[in-house]
């Protein structure tokens, strides 16, 4: 099987080379776009005419012919549609490291006028795995403590190297690691926690270095997972797409997952109310249908969001990269899903391409297995209103808010204790 992928990452590898050096063939009027919002109508993201996509929709058409047994053996194709050749030139360069500076280096007409953020995802988006630097293989493994096999809740924080302060705060808090009782029940569950990293981004300036201070805070923690690959506002994706990898072979009991950001407060004890609560329904469904699995993802949901225009954002997506409406996407600090779908999502992400906005690529992978996330009225993403925020009592319904500071963590953790009955 090891042979296999290194085969199939091969053949992707060059299948995105050789877009590059056909993508100077795309219109100049693809790249026209004077307003901050795209100017293609809604419709279906998967359904693009491919004369008329950009750089994903293109890369994603040859993803799904390949992935398509019935496509994959049509060498013809359907009229007007772009035919692909693998260039022997091109796969040669293709098949050296992930990383390869001619396999990367895209043809791309105004490719240099990018942001840089843009240009850099573009560059490495073939890649997928990277080593770990900093593992937790015994995270999942049974407690005598606790008597447990597996986590109820596990928490998938993303932070960056320099965040201790978020993630000191998290452990006092919300996210601390043991069994958790629930607010309104006594059930509650056993919670882990880890946090996401990659390695400190030099681009954006010189940093300290910090690294024997992270590996003192593992030595006392054991919570850290960090990955090989600059930690970058866009390679957010990288985070989730590994962290599945992770979970699937240290973690794949875990009944939920939360993914989150470390500025984000969490009523822990609420969300385990919330989830045993759908665990007890599906049980029940469970009894009277074939259905095993639970399709659980929750959070702050968008619908019909299109990409951002405006180059001066960090959400900027050119049109010549991405075409289309969103799916339906949980936005915001953070989402929970159920484990068993998390091993699904890690799946199907082999047959996703990576796209900058995490958010948005999640709901990809979701659209991509039929499903749609839920929304929750509890997910805050634009935090509470400004008069209501000093009130203890405003929180009752929330399971999370964005965002809070380390200092703003631990103030509200205290005034949540002890909430009045009358709240």
């Amino acid at each position: 099987s090891r042979m296999k992928t290194r085969r199939q990452q091969k053949v992707d590898t060059t299948i995105h080379c050789v877009f590059y050096s056909n993508l100077s063939r795309l219109d100049d009027q693809n790249t026209a776009n004077s307003s901050a919002l795209a100017s293609h109508p809604l419709g279906p993201f998967w359904n693009l005419r491919l004369e008329d996509s950009a750089l994903w929709n293109q890369l994603q058409h040859v993803w799904d012919r390949q992935h398509n047994p019935i496509l994959r053996g049509n060498a013809t194709g359907t009229p007007g549609e772009t035919k692909v050749k693998l260039l022997p030139d091109i796969e040669d360069e293709c098949s050296s490291a992930c990383m390869s500076h001619k396999c990367s280096l895209p043809r791309m007409h105004d490719f240099n006028s990018l942001p840089e953020q843009m240009r850099a995802f573009i560059m490495a988006m073939h890649c997928m795995e990277y080593p770990l630097l900093i593992n937790q293989p015994g995270m999942c493994r049974r407690n005598s403590s606790f008597g447990l096999d597996s986590p109820m809740l596990l928490m998938a924080i993303k932070s960056q190297v320099g965040n201790f302060e978020n993630r000191q705060a998290i452990r006092e808090t919300w996210g601390h690691s043991g069994l958790v009782k629930g607010e309104s029940s006594k059930k509650g569950g056993l919670v882990r926690t880890v946090f996401l990293l990659g390695r400190q981004d030099s681009s954006t300036g010189p940093h300290p270095d910090l690294r024997n201070l992270l590996e003192l805070e593992n030595h006392k923690y054991g919570d850290i997972l960090q990955w090989d690959f600059k930690d970058t506002f866009f390679n957010l994706t990288l985070k989730d797409l590994l962290f599945w990898h992770w979970l699937q072979r240290y973690c794949p009991t875990a009944v939920f997952v939360f993914k989150g950001d470390d500025d984000v407060f969490v009523r822990t004890g609420a969300l385990l109310d919330y989830l045993h609560t759908q665990w007890e329904e599906h049980n029940l469904w469970k009894a009277y249908t074939n259905k095993t699995e639970l399709d659980l993802f929750v959070g702050d949901v968008i619908y019909n969001a299109r990409p951002n225009r405006e180059p001066s954002t960090k959400y900027y997506i050119p049109e010549r990269f991405y075409k289309g409406v969103y799916p339906p996407y949980a936005g915001g600090g953070g989402v929970v899903y159920s484990g068993s779908l998390a091993l699904r999502l890690k799946d199907v992400s082999e047959r996703v391409r990576l796209f900058p906005i995490d958010d948005v690529y999640l709901g990809m992978c979701l659209h991509r297995l039929g499903l749609s996330p839920s929304h929750h009225p509890g997910f805050l993403t634009f935090d509470l209103p400004q008069t209501d925020r000093g009130n203890p009592c405003a929180y009752r319904s929330v399971l999370l808010v964005h965002r809070r500071s380390p200092n703003e963590m631990l103030t509200l953790w205290q005034q949540l204790q002890g909430l009045p009955r009358h709240c």
